[in-house]
């Protein structure tokens, strides 16, 4: 098990960028999946991207690729999205979760945080 916090959450305008931070406890973080998900209001959650290792093993949902990027750090027990030209349907609680492995559910999640993109 691992316990993660996000960070980086906050008000931007349509075209800015944010990155978020995903910091996790825990000496065998490096062998976890991290995923970022998000979820809108009256939406279901999704998962908008995730990382296995390094960040040559990823998946970006179709909507964000081009705009986003996840870069890991498993030095520092820290995963960043960086979310670059932001649209007001981004607006979202992003939350970080982890699993170990590379398949079956994530069992760990964050608390999440809040991004609100305006027009």
């Amino acid at each position: 098990q691992v316990q993660l916090v996000e960070s980086g959450g906050g008000l931007v305008q349509a075209g800015g960028s944010l990155r978020l931070s995903c910091t996790a406890s825990g000496r065998t973080f490096r062998l976890y999946t991290v995923g970022w998900f998000r979820q809108a209001p009256g939406k279901e959650r999704e998962l908008v991207g995730s990382s296995f290792w390094n960040s040559g093993n990823t998946y970006y949902l179709d909507s964000v690729k081009g705009r986003f990027t996840i870069a890991r750090d498993n030095a520092k027990n820290t995963v960043y999205l960086q979310m670059n030209s932001l649209k007001p349907e981004d607006t979202a609680v992003y939350y970080c979760a982890a699993r170990r492995g590379v398949t079956g559910s994530f069992d760990n999640w964050g608390l999440g945080t809040q991004v609100t993109v305006s027009s």
